[in-house]
C-alpha cells in the first residue's frame, strides 16, 4: 500500500477527532462516540480503495460502531483489512482527560486478525526483547527475561497496564518480580506503543484489553520492531460462539505475524486529548490544528502530521 493511501487514512482519523473532540469534557461519551465512528465513516467512504472492518471497538460495550464485516471505500482500487477505534479512550474524553486518541489499522486483505470485538490478553514489548517473550509462561520468567534483553535489573523494568479488578493477580505478580508498575485507566494502544518508543520509560505492556486495539497495536509494533503476544478472551456467549465460528481456540496464542502479517501493514492515528503519544486538537479562531502519527511496517518509516483545518 503506498503513502498516497497512507495520506487518506490520516485524513479519515482526523475526521473522527475532530468530530468527537467537540464533545470534550461534557460527560456524553455515547454521543463523543458516534460522532467519531459517522465522520470516520463518511470519510472511509470518500476514499477510493475496496475496504473491510475485520475487527472493530463497540461490540464488547455495545457502543456506536464501525461493524465487523462492513464494506468501505468507494470500491475502487485495492482490497484492504481495515481494524480501527474510532475513539479510544471514550471515557476519557467524556471527562475531559489526555490520551483519547482516533487510531486505525489497515493492511492487504487477508493479513490482519479478524476476530470477534471482545478482549484480548496482550503481552507487548520493543525491538531490544523481541524474541524472548512467552505470553504462556510465569511473569517473572517474562520480566527477567526482557531484563537481560534490555540489559536492566529486573527492578529497572516498568510494566504498564490498566488498572483493573480482573488484573489483582497480574499485579501481585509484577511486584512480587521486583518491576515498576505504572497504572492507567484507559489507552492499551498508546501503552503497547509505548513499549516499542526509545525514551517513553515503558519496557512491558501486560494484560486484558480490546482485541480490536490489540491488532492496532500489532500494527505500530511492526512498524516500529517490537514484538507482541495475546490470548483472545471472549467476555460473553456471544463472543465465544464467534471464535468458534472464526476458528479461534481459547488457547491459541496469537503472535505480532499472526495478529498483523507482512510487511504492506500501517497504523495511523489522530490525538484528540494530549497523550503520550500525540498532542490533543487545538482549537483557533479561524481553525483546528491536529497531530497525526503514520507507520508504515515496509519501510519502518515514522511520519508526524501537523495540519490546519479551516473551521
Amino acid at each position: 500500500m503506498d503513502r498516497n493511501l497512507a495520506l487518506e487514512f490520516v485524513r479519515v482519523t482526523e475526521a473522527a477527532a475532530i468530530a468527537c473532540s467537540k464533545w470534550m469534557g461534557k460527560g456524553d461519551k455515547i454521543s463523543a462516540d458516534k460522532a467519531a465512528v459517522d465522520a470516520m465513516r463518511s470519510r472511509f467512504n470518500s476514499v477510493d480503495f475496496d475496504g473491510e472492518v475485520v475487527i472493530g471497538e463497540g461490540e464488547k460495550d455495545e457502543a456506536p460502531l464501525l461493524f465487523i464485516g462492513e464494506e468501505i471505500g468507494t470500491k475502487k482500487g485495492i482490497k484492504v483489512d481495515i481494524a480501527v477505534d474510532p475513539l479510544e479512550c471514550t471515557s476519557n474524553l467524556a471527562k475531559g482527560k489526555p490520551n483519547a486518541i482516533s487510531v486505525l489499522a489497515a493492511a492487504p486483505k487477508g493479513c490482519l486478525l479478524k476476530a470477534p470485538g471482545t478482549y484480548m490478553d496482550q503481552l507487548c514489548v520493543g525491538p531490544q526483547a523481541k524474541g524472548v517473550i512467552d505470553i504462556k509462561t510465569d511473569v517473572k520468567t517474562n520480566l527477567t527475561n526482557v531484563a537481560k534483553a534490555l540489559d536492566k535489573e529486573i527492578g529497572e523494568v516498568t510494566v504498564i497496564l490498566l488498572d483493573r479488578p480482573r488484573h489483582e493477580q497480574l499485579v501481585k505478580d509484577i511486584r512480587d518480580a521486583g518491576a515498576k508498575i505504572r497504572l492507567i485507566g484507559h489507552g492499551t494502544v498508546s501503552a503497547g506503543v509505548a513499549a516499542a518508543l526509545p525514551d517513553s520509560g515503558i519496557d512491558v505492556m501486560m494484560g486484558i484489553g480490546g482485541a480490536p486495539e490489540a491488532v492496532i497495536t500489532a500494527a505500530a509494533l511492526k512498524s516500529l520492531g517490537g514484538d507482541m503476544q495475546g490470548i483472545l478472551k471472549p467476555h460473553d456467549d456471544k463472543c465465544i460462539k464467534q471464535a468458534e465460528e472464526m476458528g479461534i481456540s481459547a488457547e491459541k496464542v496469537f503472535g505480532l505475524e499472526d495478529l498483523a502479517k507482512g510487511d504492506e501493514v500501517m497504523f495511523v492515528a489522530t490525538g484528540i486529548s494530549d497523550g503520550p503519544l500525540l498532542k490533543g486538537i487545538v482549537v483557533g479562531c479561524d481553525d483546528i490544528t491536529t497531530h497525526s502519527i503514520v507507520m508504515r511496517a515496509k519501510t519502518g518509516t515514522i511520519r508526524h502530521v501537523e495540519a490546519k483545518h479551516r473551521c
